[in-house]
């Protein structure tokens, strides 16, 4: 599933080419995803102008002129292409901007959403009113940490992941910031002290922008809007690596947590 970093750099990718330009067509070739589309998504968007684009977790958002925005979420193996060669089975949304460009959201597998949402009421919206400050912002802090792990006896990875948590934080990155932080993700968040939290939050900022600027991490059929794809994965210190040495000495080990999976080193992580 693309994560934080995947969504962000498919969010800069879209700005690139829609920001500040108005759609002169909009087009829906199937009825849902893992949920219908809006009933009023192509009356509502055609002739809108997208003015600005954002993230919220791992949603991406386009903000329009007409105070609605377009939510969208990338689902397991979502993407935006820009001016496609031609449109395929999977382009179940396509937009067409003034300036002449196409961009089709692709989704094979169909576990992405599209919503419509009144701009003033996104905060409030129910998927985002649950949800965690983000890892990026400025709400990320060990104190914020230290409050929601108190006297939790669940792992720590797994309250990682929990999006009331933190908000977009996925498998892969949690587990590059738990090697990082040189923290056991089997070890209850209760238990994790304030030194360790103090190492983690910088490395959970660290590891997502790391990967960001790298373009994501390429997962499947994950890609960029323009084609191309991450290559943050090249930079995995253990996810994906078992039975792979890590840079103390260890070697890297998996085990399941929560249905996932979880790569981290039995050395280095206490």
């Amino acid at each position: 599933m693309p994560e934080l970093p995947e969504v962000e750099t498919t969010v800069r990718g879209l700005a690139a080419v829609l920001a500040g330009d108005r759609l002169v067509r909009v087009a829906v070739h199937r009825p849902d995803l893992r949920r219908p589309f809006p009933v009023d998504l192509v009356q509502a968007m055609t002739g809108a102008r997208i003015d600005t684009l954002g993230r919220r977790a791992k949603y991406g958002l386009l903000h329009t002129d007409r105070a609605q925005t377009m939510v969208f979420h990338l689902g397991m193996s979502g993407r935006w292409r820009i001016d496609p060669g031609e449109i395929g089975k999977h382009d179940h949304l396509v937009l067409e901007t003034a300036r002449g460009h196409v961009l089709a959201l692709n989704d094979a597998r169909r576990f992405g959403s599209v919503d419509l949402v009144d701009s003033a009421l996104l905060d409030a919206w129910p998927s985002f009113a649950v949800l965690g400050p983000e890892p990026l912002g400025p709400g990320l802090t060990v104190a914020h940490l230290a409050r929601a792990f108190e006297s939790r006896i669940a792992a720590i990875k797994l309250l990682l992941l929990d999006q009331r948590i933190v908000a977009g934080l996925g498998n892969i990155y949690v587990c590059e910031a738990l090697h990082r932080a040189h923290i056991d993700p089997a070890k209850p968040a209760g238990a994790v002290s304030r030194a360790a939290l103090t190492r983690l939050v910088p490395e959970i900022r660290n590891v997502l922008t790391e990967a960001i600027e790298a373009g994501g991490s390429t997962l499947r059929d994950y890609a960029r809007p323009d084609g191309e794809l991450g290559y943050f994965a090249k930079d995995w210190r253990v996810y994906g690596r078992e039975g792979e040495p890590c840079a103390c000495g260890g070697t890297v080990q998996r085990m399941v947590q929560g249905g996932r999976s979880t790569f981290f080193c039995r050395r280095c992580q206490k």
